[in-house]
């Protein structure tokens, strides 16, 4: 693919977008309201790269781009680009030391992110900048051309909203590369994931799911609670249904999306990991608008149940991919 410069047309409708001058006013109330606080507090060089999803837009990307541009890098693992810009990237960010933040978007995952910002290929690289998207450019472009983009932005950050980056912490990081707090628990989570697995063991699904929540709402990347709140989500959702009448709606109603979903739910309890996803794949591909999305969502939470780490994962993005674009 080669690189070209895209259009402002299809870039997404930020509700937090603003004119110019009241984005710029809501950086100085940023910075004002950290300043007050005794500054920005420092971050290690690790934080520099993040990613980012669709639920966590708005705290990771529009929020922080108050206090810095925020760079985003929509990502696939099948993209061959992808595997030569992305390292690039990150590289770039460690390099400029908290001048912008890179934010990693997995298309596969944030479908709806993508159709929002008008993203036609991958790779694409957009900016936010006090809330306003920018788009920078798409491809595997030069790294001399990207760092004179970087420079652009920074510049632009600069004079017209007054951002200067953030504080970045050398000493931050661990032995291992990784930082201290990252090695470390944000909280004392060993009662609540006890709580969950009972609650579990007891059958009180509704209750494990919400002691996963509580882990969630302080972590929310804490690995084990992600996936043990899917899989409580999952048996909740399946316990009072009907298998054979959910199996014989999926196969008299090959066009019925909720039983669809329904059928691939019990697919997965079941074991039957591959009939689960590739029953939703086919959904996805011959339905369009709110039934699309409502079988894509439903997929990508089957993905978090079994793991981004399992080969029918993989197999199933591809396969996801294949029929969106």
């Amino acid at each position: 693919m080669q690189p070209r410069n895209m259009s402002m047309s299809g870039v997404v409708d930020l509700a937090a977008v603003k004119a110019a001058g009241e984005a710029k006013a809501k950086a100085e109330q940023t910075r004002a309201a950290a300043a007050r606080q005794g500054g920005p507090a420092a971050v290690p060089p690790s934080a520099l790269v993040i990613d980012v999803d669709e639920a966590g837009f708005e705290r990771d990307v529009l929020q922080r781009s108050a206090e810095v541009p925020v760079v985003l890098d929509f990502w696939a693992e099948w993209c061959e680009p992808c595997k030569q810009l992305s390292p690039l990237l990150e590289r770039l960010a460690g390099e400029y030391n908290g001048r912008f933040l890179l934010a990693k978007i997995d298309v596969d995952a944030n479908q709806m992110l993508m159709q929002q910002f008008g993203i036609q290929g991958i790779p694409a690289v957009f900016a936010v900048v006090a809330g306003q998207a920018l788009p920078l450019f798409q491809g595997a472009v030069p790294e001399a051309q990207i760092r004179e983009t970087l420079d652009q932005l920074i510049q632009i950050g600069e004079e017209r909203f007054g951002l200067t980056g953030i504080v970045v912490d050398a000493d931050g990081e661990g032995p291992d590369g990784g930082t201290a707090a990252a090695a470390q628990p944000v909280g004392p989570y060993d009662a609540l994931l006890e709580a969950a697995m009972s609650a579990l063991d007891a059958g009180d699904l509704a209750g494990a799911v919400q002691a996963y929540k509580n882990v969630l709402a302080d972590d929310p990347a804490h690995p084990e609670a992600k996936l043990g709140l899917a899989q409580a989500e999952l048996l909740a959702r399946v316990q009072d249904l009907d298998p054979a009448a959910v199996r014989k709606a999926a196969a008299d109603g090959p066009a019925d999306v909720t039983a669809q979903i329904a059928a691939a739910d019990l697919d997965l309890v079941g074991g039957h990991v591959q009939d689960a996803f590739g029953r939703l794949v086919e959904t996805v591909r011959r339905t369009v608008g709110e039934d699309r999305d409502a079988a894509r969502l439903r997929l990508l939470e089957l993905f978090e149940v079994i793991g981004a780490d399992d080969p029918r994962v993989t197999a199933a993005r591809q396969a996801l991919a294949r029929v969106l674009f």
